[in-house]
């Protein structure tokens, strides 16, 4: 099944399209693979722009993108369990990735946060395996620090193997959910049968559904090319900030791309979208991005192949900030002029990480003395070397700084509070029962908050992804585990 849709389609979609000139453009269309329908063209982050007016909409356009490549299997299983640590009722899944064959070519990289789960500490061993055949991954609970937590994993690792006729080696365990309880492995043992019994080769969505802890909707993106097709999922909405990178996203192919191919082109492709966002400056301690190649189509360019894995990549980045922990707006922060790409990102990353910042934007509030600050804060503690004085920012395409300046008048306020407002995916509503939540659980656009800041110092940029500080970000992190 091909992504690839017709003017019409995207209209009963709500879809508009957004074009912008890329380098990605011309490599896009020479090499014939699009992205979710469309061809590459983004400058960014994401290719798309897409407007949805309901669940239903976004529910059918995610079922046009989930046809699997060649060579995968998924299922999953749910089951009701008490945890160990705090005797309330709750409820797990448990997600099986399945290939028709073990693939030697398999790439995947993991957190950097220095108590890592168990399965990332698994899964770390596994890279040194001749094949992978499997992924078990289950929410609720990440399996870190809890007691006999890597035997659990391989444990489950073992069950899943003996189910599907592998060796527990080639098998990798993923878990994501609260950190420090034990998983129920004999009650996820005894759900696995139900898992495999399941396991289907047409749609990836119920594992794109079975991944998911507190995120509002489920996450997919495609890319198709050369006769094969790229198809990422990806789970995350809270403790992001990947370093590398904050969440479980999960990337098949049926493209034939050699295992070292494979994992410099993930690294490459992680670098340049997971690891330049941030939704909360915390990194988890259960990251997980996985690649598989099931082999069954050639693949003549890897250049090509590398172009949608990237853009497939940065399209899961955005789409992971968009359903972030109480998130309202979206920011794209473009850092240009910079000495170095290092210092353009880390700029970035100090804009979307600034308290004060993110919750201006959340009230629609162009207080933009603290994205001076945010960026001053940066080069005065890292990069005293970059001269400011010659410093253009702007907002919504708004000029706000020029030379080091403000440049600002009661039009222009005017003018940036309508781009924030028009950025923000719902109004908060003050709760009767003073818990905050988003009254959505689809994406009804892909509008950002625009900002771009130019240094005038460097011929290096990069954009950052983050997003604003909300009553129902602080609501969804207070009572968490209740």
């Amino acid at each position: 099944m091909s992504s690839r849709a017709s003017s019409t389609d995207w209209r009963e979609y709500g879809v508009r399209r957004r074009v912008l000139l890329t380098a990605a453009v011309g490599m896009g269309r020479k090499n014939g693979f699009t992205f979710g329908g469309v061809a590459p063209f983004s400058c960014g982050m994401s290719s798309t722009s897409l407007v949805f007016s309901s669940r239903a909409e976004h529910r059918a356009w995610l079922a046009s993108q989930a046809a699997l490549p060649r060579g995968f299997r998924v299922g999953a299983s749910r089951f009701d369990f008490v945890p160990f640590e705090v005797p309330k009722p709750a409820k797990m899944t448990v997600t099986l990735i399945a290939l028709d064959r073990p693939t030697a070519d398999f790439a995947a990289m993991f957190t950097k946060n220095a108590f890592p789960g168990a399965p990332v500490i698994v899964g770390r061993k596994r890279l040194a395996e001749p094949k992978l055949g499997a992924i078990i991954v289950n929410n609720k609970i990440s399996n870190v620090c809890a007691p006999g937590g890597v035997e659990t994993s391989e444990k489950l690792c073992a069950a899943t193997a003996a189910a599907l006729g592998l060796q527990p080696t080639e098998v990798l365990p993923s878990s994501t959910g609260v950190i420090g309880w034990r998983l129920p492995a004999d009650q996820m043992i005894t759900a696995l049968p139900q898992a495999v019994a399941s396991l289907a080769s047409g749609s990836i969505l119920p594992a794109a559904e079975g991944i998911v802890t507190t995120d509002l909707y489920p996450k997919i993106r495609r890319a198709d090319l050369a006769g094969g097709s790229i198809v990422g999922i990806a789970k995350g909405a809270g403790m992001i900030e990947p370093n590398m990178a904050t969440m479980l996203v999960y990337i098949l192919t049926d493209l034939a791309v050699p295992r070292d191919a494979l994992r410099a082109i993930l690294g490459r492709a992680v670098d340049r979208s997971f690891n330049r966002m941030s939704i909360d400056s915390d990194t988890s301690t259960s990251d997980t991005v996985v690649a598989l190649s099931s082999g069954a189509v050639p693949c003549a360019d890897l250049a090509a192949f590398e172009a949608a894995l990237t853009q497939v990549c940065r399209d899961l980045a955005e789409d992971v900030a968009r359903n972030g922990e109480g998130v309202r707006h979206v920011m794209r922060v473009t850092v240009k002029g910079a000495p170095t790409e290092a210092a353009a990102r880390a700029i970035g990353k100090s804009v979307v990480n600034a308290p004060l910042f993110k919750c201006a934007v959340a009230g629609n509030d162009p207080n933009v003395g603290r994205l001076v600050q945010a960026v001053g804060k940066y080069v005065g503690a890292h990069e005293p070397g970059i001269p400011l004085s010659r410093t253009r920012m702007s907002l919504g395409g708004i000029q706000i700084v020029a030379d080091g300046i403000f440049a600002l008048d009661p039009a222009k306020e005017q003018a940036l509070v309508a781009h924030l407002k028009a950025a923000e995916l719902y109004a908060s509503a003050e709760p009767k029962d003073g818990v905050y939540s988003p009254p959505i659980d689809f994406p009804p656009h892909e509008r950002c908050v625009e900002i771009e800041i130019d240094l005038c110092a460097g011929a290096a940029e990069a954009t950052v992804i983050g997003a604003d500080l909300t009553h129902e970000y602080v609501s969804e992190n207070a009572d968490y585990r209740s």
